[in-house]
């Protein structure tokens, strides 16, 4: 269990210790939750990602935790009610807009500006009629996908990867950040957008550095624990800030936050359950801190050549009470009626316990998805 010390000195923290707050905190524990707007909460973001090996990663995000009381199709439900929404590729409960207004009014960013962010704000502005137009056409028309949506920009979108010369997509990515446009359904594949105003909830904008502290202490809730300051990415981060208590893991290096409601449930008995995960749970997500915390050689192999995988296009990690144990490599063969399981890699010889619990988990995930297993 972590040892408390004065106020000026971190709390110690065993790798074990961590990894359970990590798991209590993403509610990977027993017992499970019941409600799902209340997971969509406490996680605060989950990301949309429609690969479908075996299930829309949002749809096995929301099972790992609920089991077989989540439908697929009950977080859609959520979304066209307007109490969950999507923004820049996660859906998060409704009501946090308010904590990411200011930042959209402030777009693209703070002052000083640094070069990316100056590039896209003068092409938006060379731009300026095409997004005008699109405004015009989503007041009129809306819902509608990119690809039904006029392109008059007179200066084309460049970039060196798949986005090159995109110019309405793009246009409606920075629309979305400055909160113009907003996701208001799918259709397949394809985004519809509406104008944000009839998506969103009509909140008040947190002040910026108010909301920027508070949406670092919902990330941390969500995490249980993490570093200060990570690698920077897009749409989510992964290091929450000053926020939460000051904690050192044994055998790792630097300081870590902890979220303090956690850190007060490391008395009380940890129940840990068998569950399968997607590759992109919020678990695994930041794979610096899973290789930190819990050891575990990963990565999501979709985009390499069928010959260079070890273990799988769309392998799920599997979760045994606070540790990350092997991969399971399988696909949802819908018209066939099976979920084809390819091979259980396991990290370390399986007990005949752990077998058995994790056979019992690829059948309740066949189950859940109405299909038979097949070997």
């Amino acid at each position: 269990m972590g040892t408390r010390k004065p106020a000026d000195e971190p709390v110690r923290l065993s790798r074990q210790d961590a990894r359970r707050i990590a798991v209590g905190a993403q509610l990977l524990d027993e017992p499970r939750p019941t409600d799902l707007l209340d997971v969509v909460r406490r996680l605060s973001a989950v990301q949309v990602d429609l690969t479908a090996a075996v299930a829309p990663s949002a749809d096995l995000v929301c099972w790992s935790r609920l089991g077989r009381s989540y439908r697929i199709g009950d977080l859609d439900d959520l979304f066209q009610e307007r109490r969950v929404v999507e923004l820049r590729g996660f859906l998060r409960p409704a009501e946090d807009i308010a904590l990411h207004r200011a930042e959209m009014e402030a777009w693209p960013g703070p002052e000083p500006l640094v070069d990316w962010q100056m590039d896209v704000a003068d092409w938006v502005s060379a731009n300026d009629e095409c997004r005008l137009d699109i405004l015009d056409q989503l007041e009129s028309e809306a819902p509608l996908s990119a690809r039904q949506l006029p392109d008059s920009c007179v200066v084309p979108w460049r970039s060196t990867g798949w986005t090159n010369n995109k110019n309405t997509q793009r246009m409606l990515d920075f629309m979305e950040s400055r909160g113009e446009v907003a996701v208001a359904s799918r259709a397949g594949r394809e985004r519809q957008w509406d104008l944000a105003s009839r998506i969103y909830p009509d909140t008040r904008a947190v002040p910026a550095a108010e909301a920027e502290v508070e949406r670092a202490r919902r990330r941390l809730a969500a995490l249980g624990i993490a570093r200060a300051k990570a690698v920077e990415t897009q749409a989510e981060p992964h290091d929450v800030g000053s926020v939460g208590v000051v904690a050192v893991v044994e055998g790792l290096r630097g300081q870590w936050q902890v979220d303090p409601e956690q850190l007060s449930q490391l008395g009380e008995p940890f129940r840990g359950r068998t569950v399968l995960l997607s590759p992109l749970d919020r678990l695994v997500f930041d794979r610096k801190r899973m290789t930190e915390l819990f050891e575990f050689d990963y990565q999501l192999e979709m985009y390499k050549p069928a010959a260079k995988r070890r273990w799988g296009y769309w392998a799920l990690p599997i979760l045994h009470g606070d540790r990350l144990v092997g991969k399971l490599d399988a696909t949802a063969d819908l018209d066939g009626g099976v979920l084809r399981v390819d091979a259980v890699h396991e990290d370390e010889p399986f007990p005949a316990a752990l077998r058995k619990a994790v056979d019992r988990e690829i059948s309740e995930l066949a189950s859940w998805l109405g299909l038979t297993v097949a070997r």
